[in-house]
């Protein structure tokens, strides 16, 4: 049974000490995604809180489309695909204000994919994001 680290430029930077995804035989694990920009590692959207903590207005649509890329970026950099995703937990900071935009996103890039989807209202993620996703997938 192989087992591989994935570490890769072309998704955000991890805000820990772990890898983007963790493959053991022919699933994949990827780590929680969220919209950030890998490249200047701004939020599409922008973030949903300033510095010292008030909340901004933020768009939660273009988060989800962000946080899609960013999974489709980690998949291809292990070898597999969005059609290969079997399982997604989605976190959102507010699902009374985002749940049903968030949905609609879901519908354009998931709807024949048909993976399995749980989504779970949290208080926080570690940046000023409203949305991230950890993904299962297969591989090979």
């Amino acid at each position: 049974m192989s087992d591989e680290i994935v570490h890769t430029d072309a998704a955000p930077k991890p805000v820990g000490a772990y890898p983007h995804a963790r493959r053991v035989g022919n699933l994949l694990f990827l780590s929680g995604i969220g919209p950030r920009n890998a490249k200047d590692n701004s939020i599409p959207g922008g973030p949903i809180k300033n510095p010292d903590g008030s909340p901004r207005d933020y768009d939660v649509r273009a988060q989800t489309r962000a946080v899609i890329a960013n999974v489709k970026a980690v998949l291809e950099a292990c070898g597999s695909s969005f059609e290969r995703i079997v399982n997604v937990t989605v976190y959102l900071v507010d699902m009374d204000r985002d749940f049903a935009a968030y949905n609609e996103v879901w519908a354009v890039y998931f709807s024949g994919v048909q993976s399995a989807r749980t989504t779970v209202a949290i208080t926080a993620l570690p940046t000023p994001i409203a949305v991230e996703f950890q993904v299962t997938a297969t591989v090979g």
